[in-house]
């Protein structure tokens, strides 16, 4: 099973030979298999990709992400098909009715929440997830989420995480790192969903025509407070600084694939927790149960 990734920051020219990715830079060439290689990150506009290369990464389920002059993410690779009945999984997916769509979203949200409480509780901004108020707020979550509960829980959380913050001030540092290490766990969901033959613009609850990529945006809601806890963890709180973000800080986001969650009784990494969530949600589809779903928990 794939578990590692590869972050190319400074120039590089990456190939293949005898199913290894060959990474050679002005200081040495490095060989890894890729068969562990979950996804490769090309970090700056110096590196280059042979074709044989990018196939050899679709074939073997490896995300490449590509970034922008800002170094933020903005653009991934992922093989065309992933799954043994890729017509039939894609089948149920279009099919599935408006209520039980309603419930799996009822159940992303509801776990959200809890994760931000959970969150909360891990940084020291409360005493605790039971008495937490954010943590009632799970409860409150219907089906199909009529109420907005879970936009209604994202501002007392984010109000008691960061100081004088916005999630909409670009310029923010909060922020930048914040986007980068969701734009990470997207990419992620992303390849578990192709590998399990579903199609990831066909959402459960977002359902934007332009965007190809609706439900991984609805899985990556649950995984979200595991990249906010990596950000507090990575810098603190750091109100009011604009500085853009350096190598260290986005091999750290990077590295919000390893962090540790909680799904079903194990501990996984997040990048092991992606394909759970994705194959339990295949599960769900297919019995017609949203308790199937196995989402990650932020383990306090």
């Amino acid at each position: 099973m794939a578990w590692r990734g590869v972050h190319i920051s400074r120039a590089a020219r990456l190939s293949l030979a005898d199913g290894q990715m060959v990474v050679a830079q002005e200081d040495g060439t490095v060989r890894l298999p890729l068969e562990d290689i979950a996804w490769v990150v090309l970090d700056t506009p110096q590196a280059t990709l042979s074709a044989a290369l990018l196939s050899a990464c679709m074939e073997a389920g490896v995300v490449v992400i590509a970034t922008d002059d800002r170094h933020m993410p903005n653009g991934l690779c992922l093989s065309f098909h992933g799954h043994f009945r890729q017509a039939a999984v894609a089948e149920r997916q279009v099919g599935l009715s408006q209520p039980l769509k309603k419930r799996l979203w009822q159940a992303l949200a509801q776990r959200k929440i809890l994760n931000q409480a959970a969150v909360l509780a891990a940084t020291g901004r409360s005493n605790g997830v039971a008495s937490d108020p954010v943590a009632a707020m799970a409860a409150l979550v219907r089906s199909g989420d009529p109420d907005n509960v879970e936009a209604r829980a994202a501002r007392a959380y984010w109000g008691r995480l960061f100081t004088d913050f916005r999630r909409e001030d670009d310029e923010d540092r909060r922020n930048k790192l914040l986007n980068y290490g969701y734009a990470v766990a997207r990419a992620a969901i992303a390849r578990a969903l192709v590998a399990a033959g579903l199609i990831p613009a066909f959402g459960l609850h977002h359902a934007s025509i332009g965007n190809a990529f609706n439900l991984a945006d609805d899985l990556i809601e649950p995984f979200r407070p595991l990249v906010d806890r990596l950000v507090f963890n990575h810098q603190g709180d750091r109100a009011g600084d604009a500085a853009p973000l350096g190598v260290d800080d986005r091999r750290a986001m990077t590295g919000v694939l390893l962090e540790t969650a909680g799904v079903g009784g194990d501990s996984l990494t997040l990048l092991a927790a992606t394909d759970r969530a994705v194959w339990s949600l295949l599960r769900a589809m297919e019995s017609g149960s949203a308790a199937l779903l196995e989402l990650p928990e932020v383990i306090v």
